[in-house]
């Protein structure tokens, strides 16, 4: 039983032993299948929370958890030309079904999978790194001018690292450090 979600074969017409004519399933009983780099779904367990994203125009992410990391991966070519082994994570919906009731087969999502967090951490945005000799370094600010800090960096996600040591939480920092940017130089705060 369910419903028809597809139709391979419209008209009469010989078709071979094991063709597909149809497509039948339950428009209520949904799993999204998302393709994870290989270096990214090992971080990935069983049970994690993930989130639903960019499903709809002003939506909400949509809770969800993982059901299933497959443990066959599979190379892939990216837009860019590039191979990549890829995984695939089956994420099951959490939470109410009118939160994901106008979802169905073969819909567009991302998927975003928590696979660390903490409620005491001191972070920074990527954009304040900068290489100083072999170590992680900012650009503190402190009484207007710009100290360069040498800080220990733990996790990072692409957008904030994770701060082990070197500054303080609710330090400023400078953004895009270009390279004229020294130890001592005044520096003003700017409004985006």
């Amino acid at each position: 039983s369910g419903r028809i979600m597809s139709v391979a074969q419209e008209s009469q017409s010989v078709i071979g032993g094991g063709a597909e004519i149809m497509t039948i399933g339950d428009p209520d009983d949904l799993e999204v299948v998302a393709e994870f780099l290989s270096t990214d779904a090992v971080e990935i367990e069983s049970g994690a929370q993930a989130f639903i994203e960019n499903w709809g125009r002003n939506r909400a992410p949509i809770r969800a958890q993982v059901r299933l990391v497959e443990p066959y991966g599979f190379l892939k070519i990216s837009a860019l030309g590039v191979e990549e082994q890829r995984v695939n994570v089956v994420v099951d919906f959490v939470g109410p079904p009118e939160d994901w009731a106008t979802l169905a087969h073969g819909y567009r999502v991302e998927v975003a999978v928590v696979t660390w967090e903490t409620d005491d951490v001191v972070n920074v945005p990527v954009a304040a790194l900068l290489r100083d000799g072999d170590q992680w370094a900012v650009f503190e600010v402190a009484n207007g001018r710009a100290q360069l800090t040498p800080v220990e960096i733990g996790r990072q996600n692409g957008e904030v690292a994770q701060v082990i040591s070197g500054i303080e939480q609710g330090a400023s920092v400078v953004l895009y450090p270009g390279e004229q940017l020294a130890d001592g130089v005044r520096v003003t705060d700017r409004a985006d």
